[in-house]
């Protein structure tokens, strides 16, 4: 899965109905009714992890863990590299390093989506006005390391700084974020204590310096090129290390760092292995893994009852649905004719059929209705087949002999991109294609292999896919990644969008800055129509007994795995 919007960094990209990080329900035949929170909502209720503290875990142990995809592209900062499961798998190995979860470089997030300094990393992290310039101050861990002996200093985040602050320079990354607005980075008192000079305030500071870049990584070829099939464990930092990488076996397997100056964790061995989802199920119903998301029916069904097993449920931390390549589907008529075409309600019958799943409508990529600062964005109002009709008519198509609409002897034609062999992924697939193709559209399905979701989607091989985006708990890094037209994957925006987004990030006030932020969404889909919200939805996870600190997790991990040094075992 890729994560399009991250947690105080970029989003990452995700599959929308499968693997990794989701949640929902538990029940003798199907989960027990859950729901959506609105805003103002008690948060717990999405929340479940079997919480022990490690002094009362077995010391050792392995675990085994599914994924969708591993590699090939193993740099969470590039394009190809944004994806959840990339997420999943570099947080217990180089937490310095990642962007797509509760943890990464100087912060570290709780449940409810508030950042604090990572001290493992970064002891310190303090913001003032220094002659009418916002200067930051980070005084970083004197015992922070890379594996090769690096320090972790001065130098990583001049790096870090110099190839996020512009698309233009070569790399291929995700988002600039507010390292556009970056001045400086220089060493203060030593090389330990970092000030950041901006052009202007920005906004929440957990933006800056949410992963950081090993300073050996510094050309264009080495980012782009250089992490495919390629790890490089040395140029990382964290509780675990890389002990064996089989790509031919599609399994990674990990041992605790002995190089890590941070609480040592719990477990012996952490085993990741990519598995689609009908491999997942034997797998797992036969003790080889010891966990997996069941997001929809038929996968609840199959594992229901499965000995020494139980279902913890939540939230899933996903907006999407509807994610087209507007570099293929040129025609902003043709996309919003998509948008108005599409019946969210019964798409989302078909995805939570059987899971006793209520939401909110979802109208928004960058917030989750429960939050505080959210607002429905959606920007068609009057949908159905023949309003998707009308929007092509009065952009000059008509409709042909077989039914569909066309314009100069071009018909409306395109392909849904369908990953894994999940039957109700399929089956959202193909209703969605029968909503498109009542709305006058020639409509296939190319169906892919879970495997396939990264290279497909950051390769922008595609002409719509079924995916969407982890949301974070403050849309202004989101706002960037999905609505500059210097950032986004379609390109698409203009001037005066692009310069009320920069303007937003030196909104000081949370409210006042995410309500800037919703406003400029709501604008770009109304003009672009890119990216239709068509849910959210639940996290079901199966878990074996006695798992702890394993599952929904809320902000605090996309992985479900809220802190890796105290996941383990129960004392038997």
């Amino acid at each position: 899965m890729r994560n399009l919007n991250r947690i105080g960094g970029a989003a990452a990209i995700a599959a929308a109905l499968a693997l990794t990080a989701c949640g929902g329900g538990g029940g003798a035949t199907g989960p027990e009714t859950a729901k959506g929170q609105e805003a103002g909502s008690d948060l717990s209720k999405l929340i479940s992890i079997n919480e022990k503290p490690a002094a009362d875990l077995e010391q050792g142990g392995k675990v085994t863990l599914p994924l969708g995809s591993i590699g090939p592209d193993f740099n969470g900062f590039s394009n190809n590299g944004n994806s959840s499961d990339n997420s999943a798998l570099m947080a217990p190995i180089n937490p310095v390093a990642v962007t797509g979860g509760g943890i990464g470089g100087c912060w570290k997030v709780d449940f409810e989506g508030k950042a604090s300094p990572n001290k493992d990393f970064c002891e310190s992290v303090e913001s003032e006005m220094v002659d009418g310039k916002q200067t930051v101050t980070i005084k970083v861990n004197d015992k922070a390391t890379y594996n090769d002996g690096t320090p972790i200093d001065i130098k990583a985040f001049q790096n870090t700084w110099n190839i996020l602050k512009s698309p233009d320079a070569g790399y291929d990354i995700v988002s600039s974020g507010s390292y556009a607005f970056v001045e400086s980075v220089e060493a203060g008192s030593s090389d330990k204590e970092v000030i950041v000079k901006m052009t202007q305030p920005v906004y929440p500071l957990e933006d800056l310096f949410f992963g950081l870049i090993h300073p050996a990584v510094n050309t264009p070829e080495i980012f782009n090129e250089g992490f495919v099939g390629e790890m490089h464990p040395e140029w990382m930092a964290g509780p675990f290390k890389v002990d064996q990488y089989d790509p031919a076996a599609k399994t990674l397997s990990l041992v605790p760092n002995e190089k890590w100056w941070g609480t040592k964790p719990v477990l012996e061995s952490v085993v990741f292995r990519q598995l689609e989802t009908s491999a997942q199920i034997a797998a797992f119903k036969n003790g080889e893994i010891d966990a997996m998301s069941a997001n929809t029916i038929a996968l609840y069904k199959q594992l229901e009852g499965t000995k020494d097993a139980e279902v913890r449920r939540g939230q899933r931390l996903f907006a999407g649905g509807l994610n087209i390549n507007a570099q293929r589907i040129t025609d902003v008529a043709v996309r919003e004719a998509m948008f108005a075409a599409v019946d969210r309600e019964a798409l989302r019958k078909v995805r939570f059929n059987g899971l006793n799943w209520e939401e909110p409508s979802s109208g928004s990529m960058m917030l989750l209705p429960f939050s505080d600062y959210y607002q429905d964005n959606y920007p068609v109002k009057e949908t159905g087949p023949d309003a998707a009709k009308k929007v092509l008519t009065d952009a000059g198509y008509t409709e042909n002999a077989s039914g569909v609409m066309e314009k100069d002897g071009k018909p409306v034609s395109f392909k849904i991109s369908n990953f894994g062999d999940d039957p109700t992924t399929l089956a959202f697939t193909q209703t969605l294609q029968k909503q498109l193709q009542a709305g006058g559209m020639d409509v296939g399905i190319d169906q892919r292999a879970s495997a396939d979701f990264g290279k497909v989607i950051g390769g922008r091989e595609f002409d719509v896919s079924v995916s969407g985006y982890t949301v974070g708990a403050d849309a202004t890094s989101a706002v960037k990644q999905y609505y500059d037209s210097k950032t986004n994957e379609n390109g698409l925006g203009d001037a005066e969008l692009d310069k009320r987004i920069a303007e937003l990030a030196s909104i000081e006030d949370n409210a006042e800055r995410n309500k800037a932020a919703m406003e400029v969404e709501k604008e770009h889909m109304a003009k672009y129509f890119s990216m239709g919200v068509v849910m959210n939805g639940p996290q079901i996870s199966f878990v074996r007994t006695g798992l702890a600190n394993y599952g929904p997790s809320l902000f605090q991990s996309l992985s479900q795995v809220p802190d890796w040094t105290t996941l383990g075992w129960e004392k038997k």
